[in-house]
Parts: structure tokens; C-alpha cells; sequence
């Protein structure tokens, strides 16, 4: 069986206006196992799937996310495709956080990396905080 000292954590996301709620999904992340990899999504990948652009530049969001102490390495995500990422991070375990349970793409993903005895973690969504939120009230919209 393997120890928590074999395991590695892989979670991504686009990280954007650095919050509390992204401080507590990569705490607890770094729980699971030895090392925790962490997939920042470039801006050409943002804008493809959300179709706007992050406030806060890659190179920006990768740095903050380096910086992290439960962090061991960070990395450029280029597509939303987490079995590209396994190929690449060869991890034991995906984090994510339940505010994304439901959505098909993800459970999708869960199932797959099931089959291939990678384990999802669905972590606690932070309430009351987010990237859309901050923005909104940066813009003055509520």
C-alpha cells in the first residue's frame, strides 16, 4: 500500500485575483500527499474556454502560485484536458474543488481517472469568495 510520502497531487485552475478560498483548496491539497504540482491555465486558454481574459497576466499567476509554501512545483496548463496533464505530471491523485461536482466535464474526468487508479479528492468550496466576485466589485458591478 502506498504511504502519503508516494503521492503526488496535482490540482490546476486559472488562479486569477488570488483569494482565500484558493489559499485553503491548495492547504488542504498539499495534505494528500508528498508534493503538490499545480497547473496555472495560460491566457490563450482562458480566453479560449471562458472567453475573456484573466486580470492578472500568466506569467503573474504562475509566479504568486510558485511562491505558495504548500506548492512544490507549479506548471503552465495549455488545455483543459487533465489526462494530458497526467502524461506530463504522472500524479496519484487530482484535487479539485466541489464547487465544480456536477459539472459533466468533471465527473467525466473522475471517472476516467478512476479506471486508471488515479484518485479524485473533491475539496471544500470556499463560500463566500471568488475570482467573479472580486472583479464585480473591483468594476463597481454588484
Amino acid at each position: 500500500m502506498e504511504s502519503k510520502k508516494d503521492k503526488i497531487v496535482y490540482t490546476a485552475g486559472v488562479w486569477d485575483c488570488f483569494h482565500i478560498g484558493h489559499l485553503n483548496l491548495l492547504k488542504e491539497a498539499s495534505k494528500l500527499g508528498s508534493k503538490l504540482i499545480v497547473g496555472v491555465s495560460n491566457d490563450e486558454l482562458v480566453l479560449d474556454y471562458k472567453n475573456k481574459t484573466p486580470l492578472i497576466p500568466f506569467k503573474e499567476r504562475l509566479e504568486i502560485i510558485k511562491s505558495i509554501r504548500y506548492v512544490d512545483s507549479a506548471i503552465e496548463q495549455k488545455s483543459r484536458d487533465k489526462l494530458k496533464a497526467l502524461e506530463i505530471v504522472h500524479f496519484n491523485i487530482w484535487a479539485i474543488g466541489n464547487d465544480w461536482m456536477g459539472n459533466q466535464y468533471y465527473m467525466d474526468t473522475s471517472e476516467r481517472f478512476g479506471q486508471l487508479g488515479i484518485e479524485t479528492v473533491w475539496l471544500p468550496y470556499t463560500k463566500g469568495i471568488s475570482s467573479t466576485h472580486i472583479k464585480k466589485l473591483l468594476t463597481g458591478r454588484r
